[in-house]
Formats: C-alpha cells, sequence, structure tokens
C-alpha cells in the first residue's frame, strides 16, 4: 500500500500575540501539533505493512486494525484542528459584512454568537468550533471533547478554538476563561472571512446532498 504522511506547516506557527505569549505557543506548536503530525504518519506506515495490519484479523472488541483506525482519526484531526486554529491567529481586519448579516440570522446577534462560543470554549475539553453545516445551510456551534469525539458530519470550520490545557496553562495555569478572551483577541478575520465565504460557496455545491 501506498503510505500517504503529512509535513508540518511551519508558516503557521503564530507570535507576538494579544495575551498569548510566545512562550505558550511554542510547546503547543512545537511539541503538540507537530506531535500529532508524527503519530499520524506512523500510523500510516502501520497500516500500509499487511503483516501487521491485517485486514482479515478486523474485529470490534480488538484487532490491530481497528486500533490503528481509531487513533488514526484522533491523530488526523488533531493535526487539521492545529491547523486551523493557528492559521486564524493574528490580530488583522473585521468580521465582513456577509459573516455579521449570516451570524444575526443564525444567532440572533453576533454578542448570542459570541456568548455560544465561549460557552462551547468552557464546557468542552477539547474544541470549541462555529462551523457551517453543510446539510442545513446554517452556522451552528459545536464542542468537542477529544480530536474525534462528538464531530458533527459535514460541518465546514470556520473559528476553531483549541479549550486543552496545553492551549493556556503556561500563560494562565488552570484559568480558561482569561485565555478564550485572548483568543477571541487575537483572530485574523481576513482568514476567517475567507474560510465563511469558501464554506458558504460549498453549501451551494453540496445542498443537495441530502433531499
Amino acid at each position: 500500500m501506498a503510505v500517504h504522511k503529512l509535513q508540518p506547516k511551519d508558516h503557521l506557527k503564530p507570535s507576538d500575540l494579544r495575551g498569548i505569549s510566545n512562550e505558550q505557543i511554542e510547546p503547543h506548536f512545537e511539541a503538540h501539533y507537530k506531535g500529532y503530525v508524527t503519530k499520524y504518519n506512523e500510523i500510516q506506515e502501520k497500516l500500509a505493512d499487511l503483516s501487521f495490519s491485517d485486514r482479515s484479523k478486523a474485529n470490534q472488541n480488538y484487532s490491530e486494525y481497528r486500533e490503528l483506525k481509531v487513533e488514526e482519526t484522533f491523530n488526523y484531526m488533531g493535526v487539521v484542528l492545529h491547523e486551523l486554529y493557528f492559521g486564524h491567529l493574528k490580530p488583522q481586519g473585521e468580521p465582513s459584512e456577509a459573516l455579521k448579516k449570516k451570524v444575526e440570522e443564525d444567532f440572533g446577534s453576533w454578542d448570542a454568537c459570541i456568548q455560544e462560543i465561549k460557552a462551547a470554549g468552557i464546557a468542552f475539553r477539547g474544541w470549541a468550533i462555529l462551523g457551517l453545516d453543510i446539510f442545513s445551510g446554517r452556522l451552528v456551534v459545536n464542542g468537542l471533547d477529544a480530536h474525534n469525539v462528538y464531530n458533527y458530519t459535514g460541518l465546514i470550520p470556520i473559528i476553531v478554538l483549541d479549550t486543552y490545557e496545553h492551549a493556556y496553562y503556561v500563560d494562565q495555569k488552570n484559568k480558561r476563561p482569561p485565555y478564550i478572551d485572548a483568543f477571541l483577541q487575537s483572530l485574523n478575520w481576513d482568514v476567517i472571512n475567507e474560510r465563511f465565504e469558501k464554506a458558504m460557496k460549498a453549501y451551494e455545491t453540496l445542498k443537495d446532498l441530502v433531499k
């Protein structure tokens, strides 16, 4: 089997943010994010080794193949979510009029959407995500306890908040609320606006997927 490997995207590493120090970013990016890249690549090598991950021995209680596939989702989504997270951390721009209008339609107000993101950021152990549901066309806030737990199928991420302690412990110790405030002050709205535009185009293409 061909081995699909990932490379870390060093250009996404942010610096000089508002309330999130470079000392905090360093282990988060270099150890945690790159660790998921490394483990994903190791899993791909083992999946390609058919003598190790024998498909004929697949079993729902335990098998090497099952364990590799479970951890593949965890590590791959760990890579993707971290790249989305780091990719919009640079204070810049403002929310577009199109995004603000959509938020007001789906949440009632901009403030209601922000409060929903904050609440999910406190309530969930891993992530809070503002995304576009390709089935309904609505903006929704989704929370994940882990990279691969409680995901919406078909949710296109637009704002991605890492709520694991490794995202804020250097700066805030165990205090998550000030970290969430700092995160919201460090967003690159130019990136977010572009994600929103692309998500809406994807929805227009895929909205008839379920009839």
